[in-house]
C-alpha cells in the first residue's frame, strides 16, 4: 500500500511563549528561524536564549531550511492517515523532529534532501514541516 500525506491531520497549535516569539513571527511570514551562538557561532535547536555549547547568549537568524532525513517513523493507525515524524539535520547541522509532509511516505529514505514547508495548525499558525526535494 503506497502512503500519502497530502492532507495532514489536524495541527494543534503550538504553545506560544515570549522567548519562541520571533520563531513563530518568522513562520507566519514564510521564514525558518534558528537560534545561532554570539560568541562560539554554532547553531543550536531546541530554541534558548544561551547557547548549549558555550553558554554565551544566542540570536535569532534566518535558517536556510534546508536539510536530509537522518532517520524516520511512519505511523500507521486505521482510525487516522498516515503520517511521518523525522529528525531532520539541517544544513546548519541542528537536529530537529519534525514531520515529512506531501509527499509518497513510502518512498522516503533516510538521506533524502529536505526543504521546509509551512503548513496551518487549527488556530492559523504556520507551522515549519518539510517535504522531500
Amino acid at each position: 500500500m503506497i502512503g500519502t500525506n497530502s492532507s495532514i491531520r489536524a495541527i494543534p497549535a503550538p504553545e506560544r511563549h515570549p522567548e519562541n516569539v520571533p520563531f513563530w513571527e518568522g513562520s507566519q511570514a514564510g521564514r525558518f528561524m534558528i537560534r545561532r551562538c554570539t560568541a562560539c557561532r554554532r547553531s543550536h535547536w531546541y530554541p534558548r536564549p544561551l547557547c548549549p555549547f558555550c553558554l554565551a547568549e544566542s540570536h535569532w537568524e534566518a535558517a536556510s531550511g534546508r536539510g536530509e532525513v537522518h532517520t524516520f517513523s511512519i505511523i500507521r493507525r486505521p482510525d487516522m492517515q498516515p503520517y511521518c515524524i523525522a529528525y531532520i539535520r539541517l544544513d546548519e547541522d541542528v537536529l530537529m523532529l519534525s514531520n515529512i509532509v506531501d509527499c509518497n511516505l513510502d518512498a522516503i529514505r533516510i538521506g533524502d534532501r529536505v526543504q521546509v514547508v509551512f503548513k496551518a495548525a487549527v488556530d492559523g499558525t504556520m507551522v515549519p514541516m518539510f517535504t522531500v526535494i
